[in-house]
């Protein structure tokens, strides 16, 4: 099996009103955005802008006879770059679509990508098309106008295929959980923040982002209801938010529609830098995101004080034979 380091993922969400783009971590409370039909629609055209530019680098900066080299044997190459024209395609309908409707679209924005090679580019699609697909399920609630709905869930199904095979080119399971996994509108924005590097929009967008979770990496696979997970300088960071060691804080984890079973209380560790959690939850797979939250019953925005972090968890037992990559 071929793996490479976790890479921290998203899409993209967010643009300042008439001036340079400036991404920056809340270090206050996030609250809980009010949107309606065209601010999601704007925000499903910025997700599709950092795909399409994502594999529009690839495209460009890899050959065919380079992904061969990696393992990747045809036609993935050609793949690739269907997968290529059904972001564009969705940038344009998307964009046709505003438009129609009166509403000034956004615009494609500055992006910095962390892939070195195609393999941590095939590795950094897999996170990022997962995220797609989590973004527009997170959405499909909040959209009224019907037509709108089944244009958001098309567009969804097809990223959902996406996933599916880049993850089994990867040779991890392209169905790993039984259910996937909504994330909301500042969780996704969050991710997003990592790639967006500038650029200026005619458009603001109503979203925040989270301060950073930081994962350490592990010389081990993340396995259910058994792995510990330590976050990096999370228990320094949480103290911006008056959070002291009397402080009870949980790991929440979303993984398919289960997030509001899987609170799990951390500890401090690491000369009072880290927070820890010994043990999985049980349940968990896949592409699963993690947020650290004030609350062990109420995961809204108000309460999350860092996050997402992103892990590829592997069913209890199921863990892959061949070693994981080491931490670089």
């Amino acid at each position: 099996m071929r793996f490479a380091s976790t890479l921290a993922a998203s899409l993209a969400v967010s643009a300042v009103q008439a001036s340079p783009l400036v991404v920056k971590r809340n270090d206050g409370p996030v609250k809980t955005p009010v949107v309606d039909d065209g601010i999601i629609l704007n925000y499903a055209l910025t997700l599709e802008y950092l795909e399409r530019k994502f594999y529009m680098d690839a495209l460009a900066n890899y050959t065919q006879a380079e992904f061969v080299a990696a393992g990747f044997e045809d036609p993935f190459y050609e793949n690739l770059k269907e997968i290529y024209f059904d972001e564009q395609t969705h940038v344009d309908f998307l964009s046709g679509a505003l438009e129609t409707a009166g509403i000034t679209p956004t615009v494609e924005l500055q992006y910095t990508f962390p892939a070195t090679d195609p393999l941590s580019f095939v590795t950094l699609s897999s996170v990022l098309e997962g995220v797609g697909v989590s973004a527009y399920l997170g959405a499909a609630a909040f959209i009224v106008n019907k037509d709108y709905l089944t244009a958001a869930g098309s567009i969804l199904t097809v990223e959902a295929r996406h996933t599916a095979y880049i993850r089994a080119s990867l040779d991890q399971s392209p169905f790993p959980a039984p259910f996937d996994t909504p994330l909301d509108f500042n969780q996704v924005f969050s991710l997003a923040a990592a790639f967006i590097t500038g650029g200026s929009s005619p458009v603001e967008l109503p979203f925040m982002a989270f301060p950073t979770l930081t994962l350490q990496c592990s010389q081990y696979y993340y396995e259910a209801d058994r792995s510990s997970v330590t976050f990096s300088g999370a228990f320094k960071a949480a103290q911006k938010f008056h959070v002291t060691k009397e402080t009870p804080i949980y790991a929440v984890f979303f993984s398919g529609l289960q997030k509001a079973r899987l609170p799990v209380q951390v500890r401090i560790t690491q000369g009072d830098s880290d927070y820890k959690i010994d043990r999985l939850p049980a349940g968990i797979s896949g592409q699963v995101y993690v947020v650290l939250s004030k609350s062990n019953t109420k995961f809204n925005d108000e309460n999350i004080i860092a996050g997402p972090a992103i892990l590829e968890v592997y069913k209890k037992g199921k863990i892959p034979a061949t070693p994981k990559a080491k931490c670089h």
